[in-house]
């Protein structure tokens, strides 16, 4: 039996967006992601994923769950099958399930295991390499920030590897992208009289190398091969030392090489990471938004510079939403991060980084550099170039807000810009008797506009199910709770009980997602109820800004009902009670009298 505390912590840690991801091709759009659903054909993407709520649901065939759930519908794993999958994806050995040793038969070693030795094997020859060490405290680094990055150096040998490895010719080597073969099947080491930077995953595993050569020569850089561990596209240098300083400051700095990365980290300025020898992508900029509302990106402000940053800025288009944001950094000629901090300083660095160009502003800008907005013509060729782009973006409010400054460059409004670009624009405004565009408020009849359609009633959801619901979107609430004001006469009653009573006795984490809260109750008479509720909303825009005040209006409307319940109860007995039942029934009686208003309407019993 695998504790329950195990599978808790297990979702905690992994993020359900990397687990589909890497089987299910996922598109970010606002707060969530959506795909095709891999579990019904369909040609529109109604499956989403929630990384806050780590949870995923299909709107067309209704699956959903946690990363559990996920891997054993997709992939026909039994329930222990997907913690052991999951377990070993973050590294960790699952409770009570020990895999068996087959007597002296010998394991290839792993791939990790032997990027951990060639890591190890690279800082240990540093110690001996004054050249390469000179080289390093030239660039201002000290021995505490080598070792924090770890830092190494890669022999000038042909096969200097065949000290950590019992041998050469192991195939492993060559998958892990160490060493290189030739036509003639000869090896020989990839990396040779470089500095070497371990680059390495979310769980701090070495997963490829960053060498650069000591003097003059090509390539600068020579980086990892993509192997069965490191896919350049998906990684990020520098990613996991920087985790606590970029949550910090709500900040993350994308530069282009290893030793912006540690020159930044040791002139104070811990929050940069760096993309590997290729353009930013989307899932770069996925990965960091899971860490920060804010990127910024710091380029050289050459063309080139320019360049990466455009290529960055349609990296980003369809990953944002309102909450997260995009800068751009331009250092001035001559300087990249690296001189620039060691010349101003890490304050004047993080002064521009607070006035980075924003995304829209670059966006504009450039667009604007390439058309003559005196000209019809130029003003209609703005308007082509940007519309491919501002349909990509994924902010609501962002992208109404950019295509309404389009607009005012083109001298158009944003209703004439929508049907050039054929989209269908809102409907006009209702206008009044003169002629001004009708306004909610209060006015004469006159001004009230066209009467609304009245749609059918719906009954109210008992005050539980309301709490339920608000509960499965912030499971630490349940703690919060008065379980003795609970009805549970009702499934939601009884469901929203057992959650708070295991949060109560710490079955479940103050701080569980919904899918981590799923997966606690799976087999349990509430799974159903759960699901269901799930399923229900999970199409439903919860308003932040609202729902603290609606938790509390329902509580308190939950124990109004409790006192009038009791109430309406002592009533129907009025001849029948017990001295304490009627000095009890007095004191509510006066209550009622006292507060008429926020009661609950009595029964005539």
């Amino acid at each position: 039996m695998i504790p329950q505390s195990f599978i808790q912590d297990l979702l905690t840690r992994v993020d359900i967006v990397e687990v589909i991801d890497r089987h299910v091709s996922l598109k970010k759009q606002g707060a969530n992601y959506f795909a095709c659903c891999p579990f019904h054909g369909e040609k529109s993407a109604s499956f989403s994923v929630s990384p806050s709520k780590q949870f995923y649901h299909c709107f067309g065939c209704g699956a959903h769950g946690s990363a559990i759930g996920f891997l054993m519908e997709y992939s026909g794993l039994g329930y222990v099958e997907a913690i052991q999958e999951l377990a070993r994806q973050i590294g960790v050995e699952v409770p009570e399930e020990r895999s068996p040793r087959r007597g002296d038969q010998q394991k290839e070693q792993s791939l990790t295991e032997l990027m951990g030795s060639a890591a190890r094997f690279y800082r240990e020859q540093l110690k001996g390499a004054d050249h390469a060490i000179d080289y390093l405290k030239r660039r201002g680094l000290t021995g505490q920030i080598a070792a924090r990055f770890g830092i190494g150096y890669a022999p000038d040998g042909w096969q200097s590897l065949q000290k950590i490895v019992p041998n050469y010719a192991d195939k492993a080597l060559l998958e892990a992208g160490l060493v290189i073969e030739n036509d003639q099947g000869r090896r020989y080491d990839r990396f040779r009289d470089r500095i070497m930077f371990p680059i390495q995953d979310s769980r701090g595993n070495v997963i490829a190398f960053g060498g650069r050569i000591l003097d003059q020569g090509e390539p600068k850089y020579l980086n990892s091969p993509e192997t069965p561990l490191f896919e350049k596209g998906r990684e990020l240098y520098g990613l996991f030392q920087a985790r606590q300083s970029i949550r910090a400051s709500n900040t993350v700095i994308v530069v282009e090489g290893y030793m912006d990365v540690v020159a930044l980290a040791q002139h104070g300025v811990p929050n940069a990471v760096a993309t590997l020898g290729t353009s930013t992508t989307a899932t770069h900029i996925q990965k960091l938004f899971r860490h920060a509302d804010r990127v910024v990106f710091c380029f050289d402000g050459d063309a080139a510079g320019r360049k990466a940053a455009w290529r960055g800025l349609e990296a980003a288009l369809e990953t944002l939403n309102d909450v997260k944001q995009v800068a751009f950094l331009f250092l001035p000629d001559p300087h990249d991060p690296d001189t620039y901090v060691r010349e101003f300083g890490a304050e004047a660095f993080s002064t521009q980084v607070a006035d980075a160009t924003p995304l829209t502003e670059f966006l504009l800008s450039e667009l604007a550099s390439e058309a003559d907005l005196s000209s019809a013509e130029g003003r209609a060729r703005y308007a082509h170039e940007a519309k491919p782009l501002v349909l990509r973006i994924g902010a609501g409010v962002l992208k109404l807000q950019v295509l309404k400054a389009i607009a005012k460059r083109c001298a158009l409004d944003e209703r004439e810009l929508m049907e050039a670009w054929g989209l269908k624009a809102p409907p006009a405004p209702a206008m009044r008797r003169d002629g001004e565009p009708w306004r909610k408020g209060k006015g004469r009849r006159d001004d009230a506009g066209p009467p609304a359609a009245r749609g059918p009633r719906h009954q109210p959801r008992p005050l539980e199910a309301n709490l339920l619901r608000i509960v499965l979107n912030h499971p630490a609430w349940a703690a919060r709770l008065p379980v003795d004001l609970i009805p549970a006469s009702s499934d939601e009653g009884r469901a929203l009980i057992a959650i708070v009573d295991a949060v109560s006795v710490g079955d479940l984490g103050n701080q569980s997602a919904l899918g981590t809260l799923l997966e606690h109750f799976r087999n349990t008479s509430h799974a159903a109820t759960l699901t269901r509720m799930c399923a229900e909303q999970a199409d439903e825009v919860i308003d932040e800004t609202v729902v603290e005040n609606v938790f509390h209006d329902t509580v308190h409307a939950l124990h109004t009902k409790a006192l009038a319940d009791e109430f309406n109860r002592l009533a129907a007995r009025a001849g029948e009670l017990t001295p304490d039942e009627r000095k009890r029934y007095v004191q509510l009686l006066q209550q009622k009298k006292r507060n008429p208003t926020r009661q609950p309407k009595v029964s005539d019993s």
